[in-house]
């Protein structure tokens, strides 16, 4: 069998439910982002992983990746729809075998999934990173943290937070993992975080208004490319690119979050987050920053 199959069409997925490297946990099933550019790699990876995995492993496989959408049955779909895009690739009688088998595991998991009425509201995430679970539901502090981080507005983040909190504090929990911290602690540390980000922001705001009160007023600058593509710039200057050995930009980070929120909008005119605007900027949030291909590369400009 071929390493790599070359694919006739792709289909288009609503999620590529792909993995960092460090993260992954089973190599048999994860498809590693870096080997995925776009859509169609995506496609290709899915395509190899089913031809490539043995008959007993096929139904993990498909529970694995659905464990990583937040709609699986949607997912199943587009799957189902890029195998019969590609029947030719199943042409061989051992193939074709293996192809109905997929089509057999896709049907029987999206009645599995119909069946229990989306026991979470959400996706599933590895063990590891469930805090608690109760009846209803499941609590992830990796998965609020994540979306805390994509949203913009600093009091959606508190509300959010506060509701995860007294849900979790309110519910009959069934399973707690003695792994990961409470999950109720850390929601309230979350909020403490934000809530103490934001003063120190509002404070250096007013601090630099008066030292400039006498300064050329201006409006904030209208961002039409990604938050985290520009915020990327900065990082760059300030983290990769020197000059006689110190950063091209040299300053703390809450300065350059305090510069970068209070001389900039998003496309729609929005106020920047400052919470957002940090996270892009902490080295270990690579997930947070552009994909190299989307990445505005400074160095090449100097």
């Amino acid at each position: 069998m071929p390493h790599n199959h070359q694919i006739k069409q792709t289909v288009q997925f609503p999620e590529l439910t792909t993995i960092l490297k460090e993260q992954s946990e089973n190599a048999l099933f994860d498809i590693l982002q870096e080997n995925v550019k776009d859509n169609d790699t995506y496609c290709r990876e899915l395509i190899n992983k089913i031809l490539k995995l043995p008959y007993a492993k096929l139904p993990d496989f498909f529970s694995h990746h659905c464990d990583f959408t937040t709609n699986p049955i949607k997912w199943l779909n587009k799957f189902e729809k890029l195998i019969s895009d590609n029947e030719a690739l199943f042409s061989s009688s051992t193939n074709q075998g293996r192809m109905i088998k997929c089509y057999t595991i896709i049907e029987s998991k999206r009645k599995e999934i119909e069946l229990t009425g989306y026991k979470h509201t959400v996706a599933k995430l590895p063990m590891q990173y469930v805090n608690a679970e109760c009846e209803e539901r499941y609590f992830s502090f990796k998965e609020t943290k994540n979306r805390v981080d994509e949203l913009q507005d600093y009091t959606q983040k508190i509300m959010f937070l506060t509701k995860e909190k007294f849900d979790y504090e309110q519910a009959s929990i069934d399973f707690i993992n003695p792994k990961l911290p409470d999950y109720s602690n850390q929601c309230q540390k979350e909020i403490d975080q934000i809530q103490h980000l934001n003063r120190l922001t509002n404070e250096f705001s007013v601090e630099q208004m008066n030292k400039n009160k006498n300064g050329i007023p201006f409006n904030k600058l209208k961002i039409n490319c990604n938050i985290n593509q520009l915020v990327d710039i900065f990082y760059q200057l300030h983290r990769e690119l020197f000059t006689d050995g110190k950063p091209i930009i040299d300053g703390n980070i809450n300065d350059i979050v305090a510069v970068l929120v209070n001389s900039f909008v998003d496309k729609d005119g929005r106020e920047l987050s400052p919470e957002t605007v940090k996270t892009m900027l902490t080295p270990s949030k690579t997930d947070k920053r552009p994909k190299p291909h989307k990445r505005i590369d400074i160095d090449k400009m100097l």
